[in-house]
């Protein structure tokens, strides 16, 4: 059983790019917290979110195509019977 997505042992969870881009949002707001920091620890902290939120982005995109490819395939997710897989 998954912690997080959805599947049918767990249907009230996230679909995979909802859950990442609230984890991008939560980067994005610690980030934000430290642009005044000069310190350079602070900075390169900064630097690699700032990275981690680009990789957040194509991994958001490369979610929701693969949601629209299940979708135009398979029809919306419903409980019960995954679409692919087993």
């Amino acid at each position: 059983m998954t912690h997080f997505l959805v599947t049918d042992e767990n249907p009230k969870g996230y679909r995979m790019e909802d859950i990442l881009k609230i984890i991008r949002k939560d980067i994005f707001l610690r980030t934000t917290k430290i642009m005044e920091d000069e310190r350079p620890e602070a900075q390169t902290v900064m630097d690699n979110n700032v990275r981690i939120l680009g990789l957040m982005s194509e991994a958001i995109a490369i979610a929701e195509n693969s949601t629209a490819i299940l979708e135009k395939s398979f029809g919306p997710s419903r409980s019960g019977e995954p679409r692919i897989g087993t």
